[in-house]
């Protein structure tokens, strides 16, 4: 894959602000880039359409991708983690690692749900200079459909069979199949609870990276629970992200070099995928 050369020219020159620090300290107090973005936007006129920002404002974004991986990292080992305990939570914290992973994804390509304001948010660099564009939320725009619409329509992931708009209404759909196990009634999937050791935890991990396909298993309502095509492609998801970032921003960033390997983390998962083909490594 090409990455296009605005899009590496702006995650480059937002994350280098990241190299001045501990990257420990580095993830800013919660809902710091709302607060930036509502600060951005104080006493601006209601039809308001865009704003020249602080770089602070543009590290936010980074920022605020990262730890949402970190989150799709931690649902996808609490998801493996309650394969035989309880395949309904098994499947939702699935499904929540995928969303936090293309999530995460929309905010390496600029893109904000501002939800108090109702404005949609897009990142912009302008002559050295960050701009962004406040439109106004549409009544489509919901959390679960949003980021996923963002990144499927961004040039460098419309071909890539790991993502789709997520239609609730199709029964091949993440969202649905997370319908299903959130809200419909009569689930009836309730095992009996066992809580998952450590080496299980990591075998199970070990063998969802191992698992060979054609075409990603995208879950379907229909097989619900369907707990190993949900874990399967929240995995693939995790590492598509960091493959991503990994091509554009290399060893040479160290906020990122530090948390693209969580600590807490460590030994449970390795972000390796098995030779798939194109659903191997897409930025080699």
């Amino acid at each position: 894959m090409i990455i296009d050369q605005q899009l590496r020219t702006r995650l480059e020159t937002v994350f280098a602000h990241l190299r001045r620090k501990g990257a420990e300290q580095s993830i800013p107090p919660l809902g710091s880039l709302s607060a930036r973005l509502e600060t951005a936007l104080k006493g601006k006129q209601p039809a308001t359409t865009n704003v020249a920002v602080e770089p602070r404002v543009a590290v936010a974004f980074m920022t605020a991708a990262v730890e949402i991986w970190m989150r799709a990292v931690h649902s996808f080992l609490v998801s493996a983690s309650l394969t035989g305990a309880s395949p309904i939570w098994a499947s939702s914290c699935g499904y929540y690692s995928s969303h936090y992973s293309v999530r995460a994804l929309a905010h390496l390509l600029g893109y904000f749900q501002l939800y108090k304001r109702k404005r949609i948010v897009r990142l912009e660099l302008h002559g050295g200079k960050y701009v962004c564009w406040f439109d106004p939320k549409q009544i489509h725009d919901r959390e679960h459909r949003f980021y996923w619409k963002i990144v499927k329509r961004d040039q460098h992931f419309a071909a890539d069979p790991l993502f789709s708009d997520n239609n609730p209404e199709d029964d091949i759909s993440d969202v649905g199949h997370r319908d299903r196990a959130n809200y419909a009634d009569h689930v009836g999937q309730l095992a009996k609870f066992r809580a998952l050791d450590v080496e299980t935890l990591k075998r199970r991990v070990q063998f969802i990276s191992e698992i060979m396909f054609t075409s990603p298993p995208i879950p379907r309502r229909s097989h619900f629970p369907d707990v190993e095509a949900v874990q399967v492609v929240a995995y693939q998801r995790v590492v598509r992200f960091r493959q991503f970032l990994d091509a554009i921003l290399g060893g040479s960033n160290r906020f990122w070099s530090f948390h693209r390997n969580p600590s807490w983390a460590d030994g449970m998962i390795d972000f390796q995928l098995s030779e798939q083909g194109t659903l191997g490594s897409l930025y080699n």
